[in-house]
C-alpha cells in the first residue's frame, strides 16, 4: 500500500510545497507500515522527478502528457484515481491551493472518502485519524476525525519545514485513458508575473495598504522587497484602487499566504486582511496609528509613518547584507 500525493511543477522545475506535500506523505506512510507513490503530471524535468526521493517518495508515476501542464481538473482526478487504484491507495495527498482545491474534492468523491482541506497537522493516530484545521478564517481550529477507509488530505502550504535527505524515487510511465471531456475547459492564455518573487511560494512577504498614499510611493514597498528577497502584496483597497495588480491582493477576498515572515505597511488589520495572513509565522507591523487593529495580532510593530520608516529599513538591511557577505 502507498500514500499517494499529486506533485505540481512549474515549467518543469517541482515547487518547494510539493516538497513538503511529499515529506507529510512519508510521515504518514512511516506511521502506517506503507510506501510513498508521487504522482507528476505534463512536462516536468526528470532530475527533478527523481529529486523527490529525497523527501521520501519511492516512486514516481509519471503522466508526460503537455495537456497536463496546466490544471484540468477532471483530468488531474482520473489520473489520481487511476494511480490510487494501481498503488492500492487508501490515503491521497495535495497541497491546498487552487490545483487542490479544484481535484482532491472530486477524487474524494469518486473513492468515498473523507476528506480535510488545509490541515495543519500531521494525523494523530492514536484517537483515530485526527487531523488540524483552520477553520472561521483562521480564528479557531478544528480537529477532524476520518472514519472512512479512503481519505483525502489537502495540505497548507509552509506549514512543516523542509527536511532534505538523499535517496532517487523510481519513474514509471503512468497510463491514463484520457477523453475530450476531461478537458472540456480550454486555456486560451496565460498571464505569469516575470522578474518577480512568487508571491504564493514566498517565504517573505513585504505588503502595503491605503497608508502608502498612492502607486507613486510603492517604490518604497519594492526597495525593501528586493533587499529581502521578498515577494510583494496589498491589501484589497489598493488593488480595487488598480495601484497593484490583483494577483498582489492577499486577505478573505484574495489569496491566503503563509509566509515565514510577513511585513505590513500601511495596513489597518482588519479581519478580512488577516484572514489571508494570519498562519504568517511572524508579522512586522508599520503602521503611524498605534491604534491600529493589526498591531494586536503582529508579532513585532513600528509605530511611525511608512514614507520615514521604510528607507530606514531598507538601508539597515542593505547594511546588514554588505558586512555579512
Amino acid at each position: 500500500m502507498s500514500v499517494l500525493v499529486l506533485v505540481e511543477h512549474t515549467e518543469g522545475i517541482i515547487k518547494k510545497k510539493s516538497f513538503e506535500a511529499v515529506q507529510y506523505a512519508s510521515h504518514i506512510a512511516k506511521q502506517n507500515g506503507a510506501t510513498v507513490t508521487a504522482v507528476v503530471l505534463g512536462n516536468a524535468q526528470s532530475s527533478e522527478i527523481e529529486g523527490l526521493g529525497a523527501y521520501g517518495a519511492q516512486k514516481v508515476l509519471y503522466v508526460a502528457d503537455a495537456r497536463l501542464d496546466e490544471l484540468h481538473a477532471r483530468a488531474y482526478a482520473k489520473a489520481l484515481i487511476v494511480a490510487a487504484q494501481k498503488e492500492d491507495s487508501k490515503i491521497i495527498i495535495a497541497l491546498h491551493d487552487i490545483n487542490g482545491r479544484a481535484v482532491a474534492p472530486r477524487v474524494a468523491v469518486k473513492l468515498k472518502a473523507g476528506l480535510v482541506a488545509g490541515a495543519l497537522s500531521y494525523p494523530d493516530t492514536e484517537k483515530g485519524f485526527v487531523i488540524k484545521k483552520a477553520v472561521f478564517s483562521g480564528k479557531a481550529f478544528a480537529f477532524v476525525n476520518i472514519l472512512s477507509d479512503a481519505k483525502v488530505i489537502t495540505l497548507m502550504p509552509n506549514s512543516f519545514q523542509l527536511n532534505k535527505a538523499e535517496g532517487k524515487a523510481t519513474v514509471e510511465k503512468l497510463d491514463v485513458s484520457f477523453d475530450e471531456k476531461d478537458f472540456g475547459i480550454k486555456v486560451k492564455q496565460v498571464n505569469k508575473v516575470s522578474g518577480e518573487v512568487s508571491l504564493a511560494d514566498a517565504e517573505l512577504v513585504v505588503s502595503g495598504g491605503r497608508g502608502m498614499k498612492g502607486p507613486e510611493n510603492w517604490g518604497l514597498i519594492e526597495d525593501l522587497a528586493k533587499e529581502l528577497g521578498a515577494a510583494t502584496a496589498c491589501s484589497r483597497p489598493v488593488a480595487d484602487s488598480h495601484w497593484r495588480p490583483h494577483h498582489e491582493h492577499v486577505g478573505q477576498t484574495g489569496g491566503t499566504i503563509r509566509p515565514n515572515l510577513y511585513i505590513a505597511v500601511g495596513i489597518s488589520g482588519a479581519i478580512q486582511h488577516l484572514a489571508g495572513v494570519n498562519g504568517s509565522k511572524t508579522i512586522v507591523v508599520i503602521n503611524k496609528d498605534p491604534e491600529a487593529p493589526f498591531f494586536k495580532a503582529a508579532n513585532y510593530g513600528v509605530v511611525g509613518d511608512a514614507m520615514e520608516v521604510l528607507p530606514k529599513l531598507t538601508a539597515a538591511v542593505k547594511k546588514y547584507k554588505e558586512t555579512h557577505k
